[in-house]
C-alpha cells in the first residue's frame, strides 16, 4: 500500500533546545508528517469515521511536543513517532521536525525520521 495522509507545516510552540536560555522560553517547531493509511476505505465510503483523523493527530502532536519539551529534535521526533504509531495505529510514518532560526544563515535546521514498515 502506498497511500498516505499528510500534515505539513504544523507549528508547535514549545520549550526546545539545550542552552539554559532555551529552557526558559518557547520556540516554534515546524512539524511535517506523512503517515501510511489505507485511503481506499474512506475513499469508497466518503465517511469521516473511516479516515485518519488529521485534526486529532495534529492536536496529539502539539500535546506531545509541548509536554515533552525536548532538548534535541532527534528525541522529539522519536517520541512523537512512537506516540502516533501506538495511539492511531499507524504502521509507517515519516516525521520531520524543523527549528526555524536556530542557525542564523539557514531558514531552519531539522531532522527527518521514518519508523515502521510500509
Amino acid at each position: 500500500m502506498a497511500d498516505s495522509v499528510l500534515i505539513e507545516g504544523l507549528v508547535v510552540e514549545t520549550v526546545v533546545g539545550v542552552f539554559d536560555w532555551e529552557r526558559e522560553v518557547t520556540q516554534a517547531l515546524v512539524v511535517d508528517l506523512e503517515m501510511a493509511w489505507d485511503n481506499r476505505i474512506p475513499g469508497a465510503s466518503d465517511d469521516v469515521a473511516d479516515a485518519l483523523d488529521y485534526a486529532a493527530v495534529s492536536e496529539r502532536t502539539e500535546q506531545c511536543l509541548k509536554g515533552l519539551k525536548p532538548k534535541l529534535l532527534e528525541h522529539g521526533a522519536e517520541v512523537l513517532a512512537e506516540v502516533l504509531r501506538r495511539e492511531f495505529g499507524i504502521g509507517w510514518l515519516r516525521v520531520t521536525l524543523r527549528k526555524p532560526g536556530a542557525v542564523p544563515a539557514a531558514r531552519s535546521v531539522g531532522v527527518c525520521i521514518e519508523r515502521g514498515g510500509r
